[in-house]
């Protein structure tokens, strides 16, 4: 089964070489590297693993433009590492059914040990990445009865399951609204290529999960595999979440 450490290579593999620029490549170094003290950047998670994620970069990276020209490299890493962090949370919960989220993204010093080395090279030049893991799995069980609302949604499903065997196999089709807007008619005929519409929703508000024309979920847009995910941060009662059945019929 993939670990959190796991999950992050591959969406740090992938990123990198997007994101990056001169062609970057992320590649696991054979042997454990030199330490490096350069800037450390901490991920402190929560949920089915929790603990800190610590990744070191090279000191000679942000002198390179990889994040772009004109820019504070190190301000753009941290926000960068942070959308890495944020992306393996999403594949973690994909691959493996464990959910986990970043509940804080700060600097820090060096760390002293690692657990993984990276060659970060571009046509630029060559880096060193490490990465130290110090996430531990929590039990489930264990996190659930510390939640309040478990009892809650435990007790709605259990009134809920009375005859709703026979819709479990139902395929509904979900989607996620990132906001709207009412236009008049005029400006949609006019609308072309280049357009902005803005939205009534700020970048940092959750997204609707949208079943039928309810709203099931609530949540933050995250990176699974190079796709668009959603990551759950609260879900409406299961009543309500049957009533966009309704919808459909």
């Amino acid at each position: 089964m993939k670990t959190y450490l796991d999950c992050w290579i591959s969406a740090a593999t992938t990123l990198f070489s997007q994101a990056l620029a001169g062609e970057a490549q992320l590649t696991e170094m054979e042997s454990t590297p030199p330490l490096v003290f350069g800037p450390s950047f901490v991920c402190e998670m929560h949920g089915d693993v929790a603990g800190q994620f610590t990744v070191t970069l090279d000191p000679e990276i942000v002198k390179a433009p990889l994040l772009g020209d004109g820019v504070d490299q190190a301000a753009a890493w941290a926000e960068f590492l942070h959308e890495v962090a944020e992306a393996a949370a999403g594949e973690l919960l994909a691959t493996s059914g464990k959910a986990c989220r970043v509940v804080a993204f700060h600097s820090a010093e060096a760390a002293g040990r690692c657990t993984r080395g990276f060659r970060l090279t571009s046509l630029s030049g060559s880096w060193r990445v490490l990465v130290l893991d110090e996430l531990q799995s929590q039990a489930r069980d264990a996190l659930r009865s510390s939640t309040p609302e478990s009892d809650e949604v435990s007790v709605g499903t259990a009134q809920l399951s009375s005859g709703i065997e026979l819709l479990l196999d139902v395929e509904l089709e979900a989607a996620l609204r990132f906001g709207c807007r009412e236009m008049p008619l005029e400006e949609i005929l006019e609308l072309g290529p280049g357009d902005v519409v803005e939205l009534d929703r700020h970048v940092t508000d959750p997204v609707d999960l949208v079943v039928g024309d309810k709203i099931v979920a609530r949540g933050e847009v995250v990176l699974v595999n190079g796709n668009f995910g959603l990551r759950v941060t609260e879900v409406a009662a299961p009543q309500r979440r049957l009533e966009s059945i309704r919808c459909l019929f």
